[in-house]
């Protein structure tokens, strides 16, 4: 099995290095996400979440939002792997492309929107509203 980061740096150090190192889809991303600019969520980068790190990450609505370049569609079964691995764990998680996120800012943040809303309905994740 191939581990999602070098063996050699712990996946802090390796977190570390990536939040050096953004994609320009990431750097725009970020933008809109960070400081509690994107309804008030509270969103980190470059995330450690067990052997892997996740690009963003809202704790308090248990959402992962991953940027994917090119090589994502030839790993698709690591993604896979991986997204199973952090909806185990109690994570949902959505993927973006990054021309998606390039071309279609407005509509990558109207499905984050989305995601950071709890289901309100029976069998949801969210609440019973009343």
């Amino acid at each position: 099995m191939r581990l999602p980061y070098p063996p050699l740096l712990p996946s802090s150090a390796f977190a570390r290095q990536l939040r050096a190192s953004q994609t320009e889809a990431e750097n725009r991303l970020w933008f809109s996400l960070r400081d509690r600019r994107f309804q008030g969520a509270k969103f980190r980068r470059q995330v450690p979440i067990g052997p892997y790190v996740v690009d963003f990450l809202c704790v308090s609505a248990a959402l992962v939002v991953e940027v994917d370049g090119g090589q994502h569609s030839e790993q698709v079964a690591h993604d896979e792997s991986r997204t199973r691995f952090l909806e185990a764990r109690g994570y949902r998680v959505v993927r973006f492309w990054n021309n998606d996120v390039m071309g279609n800012i407005g509509g990558v943040m109207e499905v984050i929107a989305m995601a950071l809303t709890p289901d309100p309905s029976p069998g949801g994740r969210g609440e019973h509203v009343r």
